[in-house]
């Protein structure tokens, strides 16, 4: 990546206005995996130029047009499908076969969910009294800003559907985890998109991310970070009136009744919990249990905790790797300390680093039992490999437990009565409810209720957040 220091504007590699260097943290063993330049506002402000000067071309590409520079790009991404893998292990610590089969793997399988939606997708339809035409349009110049938990996933899931419908992008992605960004840049430079439409500036959310999301030219914003980073985001756009669409936080029950099969749902439940070393925002972190299994489920999942393996990204195999930085590992190591101050049983784990790592943010699997919901390990979103275990008695109570949180992102259900899991599946307000060990469905709509976010991704939804609906009065 020989132009690593630079930023991606109207189809060139350029320098920053100002060189402010910024060392990309290898959080494995906390060396030095590459070096950005931090954009400023007049970065920013040329991206932004740029992109709105594509529009008015871009906005005309026909969609056979828009879904063949797809396909180029999804060809170029799967030529180099291994280099995406390894830019993901490398900065943000995921081990190489999360990286493969699921963190590189999830842009690939979004750009083939873009072109089959795109191939498919109405832009003209007819009212439904058919008296009149409506018209479903590109809104403009998208401002898309990432995280480092998940970077190609949500790269791809705004860059694809943005693109796909005829908008131009700004993308400004976590300065954690810029390497795969980077290289995305590439790829779209390789298919050969038109300059300006898609453009990408490295930097800060305080900096640019500000400027981005408040700027006149940008028509919408599209964000997926914290509450707080969401919060910031949507007061910048408020005085310009553009269209927020948010992915956030989240705290997600995972209830299991006494009918499902215990010491598959809880083991299942951990796993989960722990997976991508609990860096998900849809991550079950908070298990609900039937007061008549609950001992059983604290025995089972302690064991499986125990088991979990932490080892280097760079090892084959099914383990966690670190945290992303020496700043989330704090944090982390800070709530744990506060859950054990609290008066929470330690079923397993701990503060600390695991044994044999002194190099790294790594962290111990942790599992917390008889947690009352009001403490903080059941209210904060912690990101880390940490479950909080909760007895209940009543579905009622259960539901109620479930949904005292101000995060509203994703719900699991275990039971074998199916009338029972729709039942409680409705009652849940959460925008994502999985029975019995469902997969997420990238036909489906992602996204939450209340302070999990506003807006969806994937499938249909994901394209109307990048569309504006024209009503033309009697032309039908």
């Amino acid at each position: 990546m020989e132009n690593l220091k630079k930023h991606y504007i109207n189809g060139q590699w350029v320098e920053a206005v100002t060189q402010t260097l910024f060392d990309v943290i290898n959080p494995a063993d906390e060396t030095i995996a590459g070096t950005i330049s931090l954009g400023s506002e007049q970065d920013m402000e040329t991206a932004i130029k740029a992109a709105n000067a594509a529009f008015s071309t871009f906005r005309c590409f026909n969609t056979n047009e828009r879904i063949n520079l797809l396909q180029k790009l999804l060809s170029v991404y799967e030529e180099r499908f291994e280099e995406m893998a390894q830019a993901i292990s490398i900065e943000m610590g995921a081990p190489l076969d999360l990286a493969r089969k699921e963190q590189a793997a999830s842009g690939l399988e979004n750009l083939k969910m873009t072109i089959s939606v795109l191939e498919n997708f109405q832009f003209d339809r007819i009212s439904h009294e058919g008296k009149d035409k409506l018209l479903y349009e590109p809104i403009g110049v998208a401002g898309l800003i990432t995280p480092w938990n998940w970077p190609m996933n949500q790269i791809s899931l705004k860059v694809a559907p943005a693109l796909g419908v005829g908008c131009t992008v700004v993308l400004k992605p976590s300065e954690l985890a810029p390497l795969s960004a980077h290289l995305f840049a590439e790829f779209i430079d390789e298919a050969g998109f038109p300059a300006g439409v898609f453009n990408l500036v490295n930097g800060d959310g305080p900096t640019i991310g500000t400027y981005l999301s408040s700027h006149p030219l940008v028509d919408m914003v599209s964000f997926t970070g914290s509450t707080r980073g969401g919060i910031s985001v949507a007061k910048n756009a408020a005085d310009t009136v553009k269209r927020v669409s948010q992915e956030l936080g989240g705290k997600s029950p995972n209830i299991i009744f006494s009918s499902a099969n215990i010491e598959k749902a809880v083991t299942r439940g951990v796993r989960h919990c722990f997976h991508n070393t609990g860096q998900s925002c849809n991550a079950p972190t908070r298990m609900l249990v039937e007061r008549s299994v609950y001992n059983d489920a604290v025995e089972i999942a302690g064991k499986v905790a125990e088991k979990t393996d932490v080892g280097l990204p760079s090892n084959e195999g099914r383990h966690i790797g670190p945290l992303v930085s020496q700043t989330q590992w704090q944090k982390v190591q800070s709530l744990i300390q506060k859950a054990i101050h609290e008066g929470n049983n330690l079923v397993a784990g701990g503060a600390g680093k695991p044994e044999g790592f002194d190099n790294g943010y790594y962290v111990r699997p942790t599992i917390f039992s008889d947690v009352k919901n009001e403490n903080s390990i059941a209210r904060e979103e912690v990101f880390g490999p940490v479950l909080a275990m909760i007895p209940f008695d009543t579905e009622k109570e259960a539901i109620e437990i479930a949904n005292d949180t101000p995060y509203g992102l994703a719900a699991y259900i275990n039971t074998e009565n199916m009338e029972q899991g729709e039942r409680v599946a409705r009652a849940l307000r959460s925008g994502n409810v999985h029975i019995n060990g469902s997969s997420l469905s990238l036909t489906s709509p992602f996204g939450g209720y209340k302070q999990s976010g506003n807006g969806r991704e994937w499938g249909i939804e994901g394209f109307e957040e990048f569309l504006e609906t024209k009503a033309i009065m009697g032309a039908a």
